[in-house]
């Protein structure tokens, strides 16, 4: 038996990490661009990230959701703190699919409603209802489609007026900023408009920030920027830095009834251990306010380089377009020069690094892309 291979792989194998940064099993160094795909928040191999879950291993690593965990509590009460949402409920699961699957569920039960208003590009999982309300056929198979879910353009106000004028939508779900679509971000007025209008028709807005949040926008919160407060918000990713988790934040007009929601593995002891930690690392070494610091560097000096067509996202979540496929570029940049990066399609690299890199780090990149760029075409 072999692993059932669902992408392609690169013939590197990473064996140990550290901050920034990655070895392959034959002792190369690599800059860590990727992240993991946005998953290492607080860096590889963080010493209080081990310790803490070293800690909770050698006492308890798992018990079922059938007994009192307290550091569900303490992790709960220290992401209210430090998210800005110290009044909502916190709902812990597995994976960022999951999370938008309970979202989904739990604002149909809250609103008896059926239908799901989506945006064009958006990717929220490959779970059944998650899968339903991505916007690619590649994902879903004959048994995701789903006459209950409509499509409408990113920022477009007025094609989310026509739909939710008929007031018999459960929800709207939304991404902080596109990921998978190649890093696009919602304008912030129309974030502000959509929030109104879900307000006046009763329909529950759920912010998908499994990707864009917990610090990698800069703010806490990629819809943070537009002063919103959502209904439903969805975290996985960063969340415990390569510990399976996720969550969702519920606010407070939604009422606990026991038996809608549940799950065997979500918020168990060592999970919350993780998730304590990287908050407590996030806080105490600033990472938000790094991860907008060094982000508005890489933006600004990248839309210096040439042959780009665009780039495009806030704090450590960058997308870099051309106008052809980057794929060679990014060969060359992990084979040659040693620098994990990411792909949004065939034109866009994707930059999506521990929230820890620094500016020399961002500098060593952006000379080494340089570089490569006066060859490109």
């Amino acid at each position: 038996m072999k692993p059932f291979e669902v992408f392609p792989l690169f013939n590197v194998n990473i064996i140990k990490g550290q901050g920034c940064y990655v070895w392959d099993d034959a002792n190369n160094r690599y800059l860590d661009l990727y992240g993991g795909h946005a998953v290492i928040s607080v860096g590889h191999s963080h010493p209080y990230y081990i310790a803490k879950i070293s800690e909770q291993l050698a006492k308890l690593g798992f018990y079922s959701n059938a007994v009192i965990n307290r550091l569900q509590a303490e992790f709960a009460e220290k992401l209210g703190r430090l998210c800005g949402y110290p009044d909502y409920n916190l709902f812990m699961v597995n994976s960022g699919a999951e999370a938008n699957e309970n979202a989904l569920k739990l604002a149909s039960f809250h609103t008896g409603r059926r239908r799901t208003l989506a945006f064009g590009k958006a990717f929220h999982g490959r779970t059944s209802a998650a899968v339903a309300v991505t916007d690619s056929p590649a994902y879903r198979a004959p048994l995701n489609v789903s006459d209950a879910v409509t499509f409408v353009p990113l920022n477009d106000i007025e094609a989310v007026t026509r739909e939710l004028s008929g007031g018999d939508y459960s929800s709207v779900i939304i991404e902080g900023i596109q990921g998978v679509a190649g890093i696009y971000v919602s304008d912030d007025e129309f974030l502000r408009q959509l929030r109104q209008l879900c307000t006046d028709t009763g329909t529950v807005l759920i912010l998908d920030e499994i990707q864009s949040g917990y610090g990698r926008s800069g703010k806490f919160f990629a819809h943070q920027y537009a002063g919103i407060r959502p209904d439903l918000i969805t975290v996985a990713k960063g969340i415990a830095n390569g510990f399976p988790m996720s969550a969702m934040l519920i606010s407070p007009e939604f009422q606990a009834i026991y038996g809608q929601l549940g799950t065997t593995f979500g918020g168990n002891h060592l999970a919350c251990a993780a998730a304590i930690a990287v908050l407590e690392i996030m806080e105490n070494e600033r990472l938000v306010e790094n991860a907008a610091e060094v982000g508005a560097h890489l933006l600004a000096e990248l839309k210096k380089l040439p042959h780009i067509k665009g780039v495009r996202g806030r704090g450590l979540m960058l997308g870099i377009e051309f106008a052809e496929s980057a794929k060679e570029l990014r060969r060359k940049l992990l084979f040659e020069k040693h620098v994990f990066t990411g792909a949004a399609g065939p034109n866009v690299i994707r930059l999506l690094p521990p929230l820890s890199l620094t500016i020399q780090q961002a500098d060593d990149f952006l000379y080494i892309f340089s570089g490569l760029l006066q060859d490109f075409r």
